[in-house]
């Protein structure tokens, strides 16, 4: 698992290195550059009680008037208190259908995860997690009002469809389903009962839906950085809405990335180092959850940076605001992440 943070930057522009080059295949059958594009990120919004549904117009169209070819938004359609009603994921539809280029949406914990709080409605994770699917992923297409299709790892509607991928600009782009709350993990019946409708059976259910999703995602992952390779990839972004523990403290006693609240990531995320070392490109990892733009080396290693992972964490409730990350394949540095900060949407 990756440990704690270093080398924070938090400035409007900032430069990610990346090797190699990925050809194209022209209409006349020879072989051509990848052209230079961007594409945006947003997530964790709107949260209706923190007010944001005055601010969120202002963010969508500042993302509709960009240049972006596409975006990706990381989980969390509604914040984490209200009810996991079917107009929640309608809404949510709406949203995404008011954006002019296509998005590449994944799920975030609000939406099915912590459905079984009270103040949640007291519901099923699972029954909603299965609603989701049908209602988001009707079809292989992206949403948007122009869409693109995407390669899910399920078939519309069925377990794993959220996870899908698609090649851009010698770019490979991957949304995987791992969501906050410890990526649906129930440590103990402490946990599976506070504050919670949940039942112990419910909660046997849960994890046993986490060690079969978990595992799917990291074949999914394994199989998109085999993609990636077969097709000289620039890089690779990788798209999830939980937050893996990154930012946890350390104590000369103990690493707390190791801590139980975020065990529900460590599987994954010490797979993605290894696929990642054996990487030629450069790694994107993107997640929201934590609601403040970050952009960092994390360690993997005491004193040991991973210097073709940088992690992505987007804005979210209540600063509404998008991170616009330009491609240029003809540069040496080939992501260009600049947070993209809203005026009508500024605390």
């Amino acid at each position: 698992m990756l440990r704690k943070s270093v080398l924070t930057v938090l400035v409007s522009m900032a430069l990610i290195s990346c090797a190699g080059t990925a050809p194209a295949t022209g209409a006349s059958g020879q072989t051509t550059a990848p052209q230079k594009f961007a594409f945006g990120l947003w997530g964790d919004m709107p949260y209706k009680k923190a007010g944001d549904d005055v601010k969120l117009p202002a963010v969508l169209h500042s993302i509709n008037q960009s240049d972006i070819a596409f975006s990706m938004y990381d989980g969390d359609i509604k914040d984490g208190s209200s009810k996991c009603t079917d107009d929640v994921y309608t809404d949510a539809l709406k949203m995404f259908g008011s954006m002019k280029k296509p998005v590449v949406y994944v799920p975030g914990d609000n939406e099915w995860t912590d459905c079984h709080r009270l103040n949640n409605g007291g519901m099923d994770p699972l029954e909603r997690l299965a609603h989701l699917r049908r209602m988001m992923y009707a079809t292989p297409m992206s949403l948007g009002q122009t869409q693109m299709a995407l390669e899910h790892q399920g078939k519309p509607g069925e377990k794993f469809v959220e996870n899908t991928r698609f090649l851009h600009g010698g770019v490979m782009f991957v949304a995987i389903n791992m969501p906050g709350s410890n990526n649906n993990l129930v440590l103990n019946a402490k946990s599976c009962s506070n504050k919670s409708a949940r039942k112990a059976a419910q909660c046997d259910a849960a994890n046993a839906e986490y060690l079969e999703r978990d595992s799917a995602n990291v074949v999914w992952m394994s199989a998109s950085f085999a993609q990636a390779k077969a097709q000289n990839a620039l890089g690779l972004v990788l798209m999830v809405q939980g937050d893996p523990g990154f930012d946890l403290p350390e104590t000369e006693d103990m690493d707390e990335s190791q801590a139980p609240g975020v065990s529900g990531y460590r599987h994954f995320m010490s797979q993605l180092v290894q696929q990642t070392e054996q990487f030629k490109g450069q790694v994107l990892f993107v997640h929201g959850d934590t609601h403040y733009f970050k952009l960092d080396k994390p360690l993997y290693n005491p004193g040991k940076v991973l210097p073709n992972l940088t992690r992505l964490q987007t804005f979210g409730s209540p600063s509404l605001h998008w991170v616009r990350v330009t491609v240029d394949p003809a540069a040496s540095q080939i992501f260009q992440v600049h947070p993209v900060t809203v005026e009508q949407a500024k605390n």
